[in-house]
């Protein structure tokens, strides 16, 4: 399937325009890279405050949720995209209301998450033999895996509003969402509402996951929201130039992931996340090394 695929499409060359105007004349592509730009700004944003607010496992949590939500919803004939998402924000709120209790339940939450991802899969077994062929249009493997390039005009269009106003809220609560944090007993003394700020970032996070989920699929949605935000995160120390950083790799790592998958006939969402996670080996494989030498240095002046 693979080889028939690579063989319809024109091969790559050494001359990069001329590549890009082959990419840029079909219409799926089109799409593809306008449907990534946008979930990647929305992921490299959120991202970055996962990162420097510890959440990690609070968006790997989110996109096991979003796999039962989605197939569940198929399974019982809901439209999957919007069980995804209400699902997916109901979880966020129930964890974001522990607040700090949330930090030593890992072992509990980590087994509520094995039961639901367990749903899921019951949920994908009961799709596959009872609503799968029946014309729905909806893949279980999409959920799993993302299928950006069957990215629909109507999908482009609902995954502009949603991201337009997730990135309005977020720049609006930007700056007391940073020095929450940062110092969230400071920033309680200050009178900024941490808990509500809180609240309203795991809504963000759930719809960012919800989205993404859409391209990458739920078992990679993790490396486009969390790698790229942790390789700015490492590289920069100014907040406002990592937010810009996270979003501008996210956006590059989208758009090389695509690009490969479309030359080389493998699922462009595995693509992504292998760029992602290559690179930020790289970036952290590199700092250590550079981290030794100084100390060796050190060492020997000394």
């Amino acid at each position: 399937m693979k080889s028939s695929i690579a063989g319809a499409l024109p091969p790559f060359t050494l001359n990069f325009w001329q590549d890009i105007q082959s990419i840029l004349s079909y219409d799926f592509m089109r799409q593809a890279l306008l449907a990534g730009t946008i979930l990647s700004i929305v992921a490299g944003l959120v991202g970055y405050f996962v990162v420097l607010r510890h959440q990690a496992f609070a968006g790997e949590s989110l996109s096991d949720v979003a796999f039962t939500g989605a197939l569940g919803g198929a399974a019982l004939g809901i439209n999957p995209f919007a069980s995804l998402i209400v699902t997916t924000i109901g979880v966020a709120l129930a964890m974001g209301g522990l607040g700090e209790r949330l930090r030593g339940r890992d072992v509990a939450i980590g087994t509520v998450l094995a039961w639901v991802l367990g749903l899921g899969v019951f949920f994908l077994s009961l799709f596959t033999s009872h609503v799968s062929g029946t014309g729905t249009g909806f893949s279980g493997v999409t959920v799993l895996f993302g299928n950006i390039l069957g990215t629909s005009p109507d999908q482009i269009r609902m995954i502009a509003l949603i991201s337009g106003v997730a990135i309005l809220v977020l720049v609006l609560i930007a700056r007391p969402l940073l020095f929450a944090s940062l110092d969230p007993d400071v920033a309680a003394a200050r009178g900024v509402p941490v808990r509500l700020l809180g609240l309203g970032f795991m809504v963000l996070l759930a719809v960012t996951v919800s989205e993404a989920t859409l391209a990458v699929g739920a078992l990679l949605v993790f490396a486009l929201l969390l790698l790229p935000a942790a390789i700015a995160h490492h590289v920069v120390s100014r907040p406002f130039e990592g937010l810009v950083m996270a979003a501008g790799l996210a956006v590059t790592f989208t758009w090389l992931g695509i690009a490969i998958g479309f030359y080389t006939g493998y699922p462009s969402s595995v693509c992504i996340s292998l760029l992602a996670f290559t690179s930020y080996v790289v970036v952290i494989g590199g700092s250590g090394r550079v981290m030794k030498t100084t100390r060796k240095r050190r060492v020997v002046r000394a």
